[in-house]
């Protein structure tokens, strides 16, 4: 019987793996201690992991108020709950820009609010994967009041320039939201400096966290309203929703064991540190691009990507094959079709899709020679095919 090769995890940019042991530790303990939530019971928490976790993020972002920390699902719940909450707070119909680099956590939201005639919206293409601070600059009219993109896109691993954009929309007094999902971890940020009103993040990627945590950090929360209301521990006699940070926007018992997966993930990301961290994974990703340009049936859609996130094809095979072939043939995952970013892919593939090939700290050199070599064979056959 022949032996299965060992799992080759690329796929990091969907959900990170392995996990560190600390964070799977960091898991099993809070499961294990009894539950300390603020106002939801009469003892006393064994580990206040909400305020540890808010200090915890604040700091590794470079904030100074814990507060302006809300924690959530994951980074779709944070960017509802800021694009639906600012729209709730507008008195008439609104401008909004976005780009075509947009997820649909993003993308889905504004259409539905476009839909129903709530605002106006434009996407601002890109070219060469990236998005011209001075194309967003141009689209602001006298009724823009929302501008949303991503830092770094999911697909093309590119960063934007949300310096220059966040300056330009504080002077005009345009809101603007940030989707850190990608970039939390590669690109050392300190929100203090930019002029951001609301950043995303998600812990299960780069953070090393597991599903389900998330949040954003919010500058002034007053221009979005809360758009789901329920039960937070505090002043719990008005029906009213507090309208303070977090409480405006956190409800219901909230996810500790994610929360201390979290803390983990960030000590253990500046235990390596992230130049460290940076260092590998610009090697990493600077190997692949030798490798697979080198086959000239492989397509790959940005050269020189800020972050380890690589999309390809191979020229006469669907991308979803190629996934297939990699993960049945050499136990090789990576991900495959459109990513949640249909615009995107609109505009560099027609929209088939493509294959995505993302690494982590915890990817070996050896892994990336086997996985090259093996993208490489399948490129090689299918050209011989032709």
């Amino acid at each position: 019987m022949k032996q299965e090769n060992p799992l080759i995890y690329l796929n990091n940019a969907a959900t990170s793996w392995p996990k560190p042991p600390e964070v799977i530790q960091a898991v099993q303990e809070s499961l294990e201690l009894p539950f300390g939530g603020g106002g939801r019971g009469t003892g006393r928490a064994q580990r206040d992991y909400l305020t540890e976790g808010r200090e915890t993020v604040a700091q590794f972002f470079g904030k100074d108020s814990p507060d302006t920390i809300v924690f959530s699902l994951n980074a779709t719940d944070a960017l509802n709950t800021l694009i639906h909450g600012f729209a709730a707070s507008q008195t008439e119909k609104f401008h909004v820009i976005t780009t075509a680099l947009e997820h649909n956590s993003v993308l889905r939201p504004l259409h539905y609010l476009e839909k129903t005639g709530m605002i106006y919206l434009d996407y601002i293409p890109f070219s060469n994967a990236q998005v011209n601070p001075e194309s967003i600059i141009e689209a602001v009219t006298d009724k823009t009041h929302l501008v949303v993109m991503n830092h770094g896109s999911n697909v093309l691993g590119s960063v934007q320039d949300i310096r220059a954009v966040g300056e330009y929309l504080h002077d005009k007094g345009i809101f603007f939201i940030v989707d850190g999902s990608q970039t939390a971890v590669h690109i050392s940020l300190n929100l203090s400096s930019l002029e951001l009103d609301a950043f995303v993040f998600t812990g299960h990627k780069g953070l090393f966290g597991m599903p389900g945590i998330g949040g954003f950090c919010i500058r002034n929360p007053d221009p979005v309203l809360p758009v789901r209301m329920g039960g937070t521990g505090t002043n719990s006699k008005s029906l009213d929703q507090p309208g303070d940070l977090p409480e405006r926007y956190e409800i219901g018992t909230h996810n500790y064991p994610g929360v201390a997966s979290l803390i983990a993930g960030i000590s253990f990301l500046q235990t390596i540190g992230m130049d460290t961290l940076q260092r590998k994974a610009d090697r990493q990703i600077e190997y692949f691009m030798k490798e697979l340009s080198s086959e000239p049936g492989i397509t790959i859609y940005n050269p020189e990507p800020d972050l380890p996130i690589i999309a390809c094809n191979i020229a006469g095979l669907d991308n979803d094959d190629v996934g297939y072939i990699l993960a049945r043939k050499d136990n090789i995952v990576v991900r495959t079709g459109l990513h949640c970013a249909p615009l995107l892919h609109n505009a560099i593939d027609d929209g088939a899709g493509c294959v995505r090939i993302s690494p982590s700290w915890f990817t070996t050199d050896e892994e990336c020679q086997i996985a090259a070599d093996a993208i490489k064979e399948i490129a090689h056959h299918a050209d011989s095919q032709i």
